[in-house]
């Protein structure tokens, strides 16, 4: 059984977690800043946790197995977006993830017509930043900073049983 802390506490991730979202979808559809291949799958670890955490609350069992299985999916969204960040800084080269054309296929006039007319965006692009950091940046920190939270959850929880 989850304590009023815990679930207070889960309460408040899950709140910010539907707002870094809402907060995605505003910057992209609102303020129409395109974002690239990897902006699309650094959300997903947020939508692996908005189930995660709502499990927590309907099932309320398995808690412990449920912080840890947070702890990763931050972990590996932290790995992503700073994937991501060091693309933007120069640090990585832009992989076949964030390729925007297959050139090792032979395109017809109209296929590549097609392709430019998409106005893919590439992964070093950095076309929105807050306060002076790109978002690739902040969710780097912010997952960082949301795994070293749930182990220790995962931790913790393990010494009170």
């Amino acid at each position: 059984m989850i304590d009023k802390k815990n679930s207070l506490f889960l309460i408040v991730i899950l709140f910010l977690l539907i707002l870094s979202l809402i907060s995605a979808f505003i910057i992209e559809y609102g303020l129409g800043h395109k974002p690239c291949k990897l902006c699309l799958y650094q959300r997903y670890p947020y939508y692996v946790s908005i189930l995660l955490l709502t499990s927590i609350f309907v099932l309320k069992k398995n808690i412990r197995i449920h912080f840890l299985l947070l702890s990763i999916v931050f972990f590996l969204g932290a790995i992503v977006a700073f994937y991501h960040f060091g693309i933007e800084q120069g640090f990585f080269e832009e992989s076949t993830v964030c390729d925007t054309k297959n050139l090792n296929q032979v395109l017809s006039k109209e296929d590549l017509l097609k392709q430019l007319k998409q106005n893919t965006i590439s992964c070093k692009d950095v076309t929105f930043r807050f306060l002076g950091l790109s978002l690739a940046s902040i969710n780097t920190i912010f997952s960082l900073i949301l795994s070293c939270i749930f182990f220790l959850k995962f931790k913790k929880y393990e010494n009170n049983k």
